[in-house]
């Protein structure tokens, strides 16, 4: 690769934190006009390396060299790497949703006449801005009305206020449903066509063979390899034996299932949306889980999988109208979270960081939040018990943290979802939701999770799986479950169902029947 074609090269990087070195002597180049993926599983120090190249982590808090455009860059914030052409657009969106669209385009380069903002040269530049990422909406509507694939364009478009030469997407399809990450793929490869240079973090590898050039394969903070993209074509066996340090034959284990009686069942469950009267958002639904069997719901956006899921969590969303919950043969109500653990039902939430975890707690006052009651003995909380529990659940786990005092806002996604999961485990609960268990993190920590999950199905649980990858569900589940505009059309053994099957099913509103045969205990 000549000088002249190297955009961006980053020397020996290294970042070091209090009792981590996340960073170690990372090196790679960039192409100008080039798609250049990173992959790495979580916490392998992906995010860290861009946060350092865009000037979050400033010059002087690493050591390394960063050469852009032929010239050492030592930045020390933000504006300062934005300045120079290069903008990073975070997994976190970074929107405020009271403002409008045009006011969160221009936030902090706010378009001056005098000493007032140009509200009319704003709006006629966010229009063109929009029209370059292909979003037809009003500047002046509100960020909160708009869907996570619309704000994700809105952030490019951001970006693009900028006059920006590399932009780096850190996750950019994580939230996105297949339609928007379609989208968002078409708009980086336009990106390209009119020379602008992206850098784009993910762990989906059909998404980098799609639209990359190149791939820089992190791991435990070190560059393992970079090698090129050939006509769309990805080695991802390669890739993963580099992501992870080892092959993985098979991307979900193996396991032999031990089936048992049958554990929960809802009956005629019917729920309304909390805002539209009248609107069903789970209509009639009825299904069963037994002991020892992973159950599998599978279904488009939108389709009412998290809503029946948290509707049975103790009614924590839309209003209950009717039905039975049967747990253990015995009908229960549980009308709040309270009461829905006390009962044996656990729920982990497809938002882990909204929803799943308080972001200023430690992974140990995480840990044993679900289950305050074990921990305490005459009111008085006993560290020594908190300690050792969460301690054992860090080991069994393997979550990557120097100790449990950490704060979870530290960890990468994978090691968070796995903090989230213990805090679940530890009421050991009899029926376990897991929704969308995997997204956002690498095919190493997933390989990971599925091994719980059976080790946790094997256990006695009944676990209900509920995920947008459809080769997860076919992988990981005994039986599966179809549902579409909050109804359940549709039940197979997992060793019958396709996803073609599947697909059809989850795309119509009239039941299928009879159902498949249940799985032989």
């Amino acid at each position: 690769m000549t000088a002249s074609h190297v955009l961006l090269e980053m020397r020996r990087i290294t970042k070091e934190f209090p009792g981590v070195r996340a960073l170690d002597e990372v090196t790679m180049q960039v192409r100008r006009g080039d798609i250049h993926a990173i992959c790495g599983e979580n916490g392998a120090g992906k995010s860290t390396l861009m946060k350092v190249l865009s000037g979050v982590y400033p010059h002087g808090t690493y050591e390394g060299q960063i050469m852009f455009e032929g010239s050492e860059m030592n930045f020390s914030t933000i504006k300062s790497s934005e300045e120079k052409g290069i903008v990073i657009i975070h997994q976190e969106l970074a929107l405020i949703p009271e403002l409008s669209v045009a006011e969160n385009i221009f936030l902090g380069s706010e378009i001056m006449r005098g000493r007032l903002i140009d509200w009319e040269a704003s709006r006629l530049r966010a229009m063109d801005l929009l029209a370059r990422v292909g979003l037809d909406i009003d500047p002046d509507t509100a960020i909160k009305s708009l869907g996570v694939g619309q704000q994700q364009l809105v952030e490019i478009a951001k970006a693009l206020s900028k006059d920006v030469k590399l932009l780096i997407l850190d996750e950019p399809t994580s939230a996105l449903n297949e339609d928007d990450s379609a989208n968002l793929l078409d708009l980086m490869r336009g990106l390209k066509a009119k020379g602008i240079t992206c850098i784009m973090i993910s762990h989906k590898l059909n998404e980098i063979a799609a639209v990359s050039d190149a791939v820089t394969v992190i791991r435990d903070g070190r560059t393992v390899e970079t090698y090129e993209v050939v006509a769309g074509h990805v080695d991802e066996d390669r890739i993963i034996r580099a992501m992870v340090g080892r092959s993985i034959e098979n991307r979900y284990p193996s396991r032999e299932p031990h089936i048992g009686d049958e554990l929960m069942e809802v009956r005629g469950w019917n729920v309304e949306h909390p805002s539209i009267p009248g609107r069903l958002i789970v209509n009639d639904a009825h299904f069963t889980l037994r002991r020892g069997e992973v159950v599998g719901f599978a279904g488009l956006m939108g389709a009412g999988r998290t809503e029946l899921a948290r509707s049975i969590f103790g009614r924590s969303y839309g209003t209950w109208l009717s039905g039975q919950l049967i747990l253990d043969g015995e009908e229960i109500a549980p009308k709040n979270v309270e009461q829905a653990i006390a009962a044996g039902i656990a729920y982990v939430t497809e938002d882990r960081k909204t929803l799943g975890l308080n972001l200023i707690d430690s992974i140990k006052k995480t840990i044993v939040s679900a289950n305050l009651r074990d921990i305490v003995t005459r009111g008085l909380l006993q560290p020594r018990k908190e300690n050792k529990v969460a301690e054992k659940y860090r080991k069994e786990l393997r979550i990557k943290a120097p100790s449990v005092d950490v704060g979870v806002s530290t960890l990468s996604g994978g090691n968070q979802q796995k903090v989230v999961l213990a805090k679940w485990m530890y009421p050991a609960p009899k029926v376990l939701i897991l929704d969308e268990p995997t997204r956002g993190i690498d095919v190493g920590a997933k390989y990971e999770i599925y091994k719980l999950i059976h080790s946790l199905a094997n256990d006695g649980k009944a676990v209900m799986v509920i995920s947008s990858e459809l080769p997860e569900l076919l992988g990981i589940c005994d039986r599966i479950y179809t549902i579409c505009e909050g109804r359940i059309t549709g039940e197979l053994a997992a060793s019958d169902a396709d996803q073609e099957t599947l697909m059809r099913r989850m795309t119509t509103t009239s039941a299928t029947a009879p159902a498949a045969p249940a799985l032989i205990a």
